[in-house]
């Protein structure tokens, strides 16, 4: 197919690569948008293995929708174009790696959570994208960034950084560290369960905040999951968990006020609705019965990262002012807590979802 380019802009709220929306011409009668995408290869720096990633999912991904008779398998799910030599990604002359999407019309990315019909939505989104990638053959996909998720790791980076000490600040956040230690038995029970086959390992987004699902502009159904640049081998409760942390908390990340932090309860009654609308055609028993450990897992992971960069000196999350990585730490460590407090109507809230008894929650 040849068409004429009209023109092209920068798009999106995205930080990371660079995005253009393009628009070419069809012999004057149609007029079709694309994403072109350069992938930044100082954060991703294995740009191949992550386009494999990319393109295996998406082809498996439509292929299922249009199995299932879905009138709209173009539209939810990402599509690579592939370029002259057949590659789903094109090198420039500089070395530079780009893609290419169509622009999926008619539906928006949010910044903002605002209701909790988007989080349902989201939720729903993001289990339907789990689902469709659930049977997904061949090899195992790479670990574009090994461990990411690995809380174990995490929070053994987080003891090498108190041992060393480089920037002198251990002994101004005693509290923090001490939180950090005591709770390590519950770093280890996704890997553990992953390790014994407790539960499986999946095909996970690992990124899923609500501006990473496109909604449509007229239902606001949850329309297409995109930024597919983490996606690796992990596990559903990741994907679970880390929508709870920016989801069902009343305060932004690294708000100060921690004092009034708080579960958002019906948001995450919300999330456990759309995301079960998906998941439970899919999802094992230990797995549904540690989705609300999982919100508390992947906040005290992201705390923990924060606690690490702040004694190693803000050497890998931007900062906008002193000390605040350590305020995104007493953040999510507040939120920790206050999910300590919820966690059995949390878990009855899943159970009732699930329709089982709360007694088979957080099956370890």
């Amino acid at each position: 197919m040849r068409a004429d380019f009209v023109h092209g802009t920068t798009y999106g709220s995205g930080h990371i690569n660079d995005t253009y929306c393009v628009s070419f011409d069809q012999a004057g009668l149609l007029r079709l948008r694309y994403i072109f995408q350069r992938i930044n290869t100082r954060v991703f720096k294995t740009p191949v293995e992550l386009m494999e990633n990319i393109s295996r999912v998406t082809r498996h991904s439509l292929q299922r929708l249009q199995e299932e008779g879905n009138p709209e398998s173009w539209r939810r799910t990402l599509t690579c174009i592939p370029a002259i030599d057949g590659k789903a990604y094109a090198v420039d002359p500089q070395g530079g790696y780009w893609r290419v999407y169509p622009f999926i019309e008619r539906a928006t990315g949010h910044d903002e959570l605002e209701t909790n019909e988007q989080a349902f939505q989201a939720a729903k989104a993001f289990g339907n994208f789990q689902k469709l990638a659930a049977g997904l053959g061949g090899k195992r996909l790479h670990e574009t960034i090994p461990d990411f998720h690995n809380t174990p790791k995490r929070l053994e980076a987080l003891r090498e950084a108190i041992e060393a000490d480089i920037c002198n600040r251990a002994a101004g956040v005693k509290q923090e560290i001490a939180f950090a230690l005591s709770r390590e038995a519950d770093c280890r029970r996704v890997t553990d369960l992953i390790a014994s086959g407790g539960i499986p390992e999946r095909v996970t987004h690992n990124d899923t905040k609500l501006n990473n699902v496109l909604l449509d502009d007229v239902t606001a159904e949850g329309v297409c999951v995109i930024d597919l640049d983490t996606t690796m081998p992990g596990s559903a409760l990741y994907d679970f968990g880390d929508m709870v942390r920016t989801a069902a908390t009343n305060k932004k990340e690294d708000d100060t006020n921690i004092s009034s932090l708080a579960v958002r309860l019906d948001r995450f009654e919300a999330l456990v609705q759309g995301y079960m609308a998906a998941g439970e055609s899919f999802l094992n028993p230990n797995e549904i019965g540690n989705l609300a450990f999982s919100g508390k897992l992947l906040t005290l992971e992201c705390g923990i990262r924060f606690l690490t960069d702040y004694l190693k000196g803000d050497v890998y999350f931007k900062i906008k002012r002193n000390d605040h990585n350590m305020d995104r730490c007493r953040n999510q460590f507040a939120f920790v807590a206050a999910m300590e407090k919820e966690m059995r109507e949390m878990e009855r809230i899943v159970a009732a979802q699930a329709g089982i008894g709360v007694n088979q929650m957080a099956v370890a």
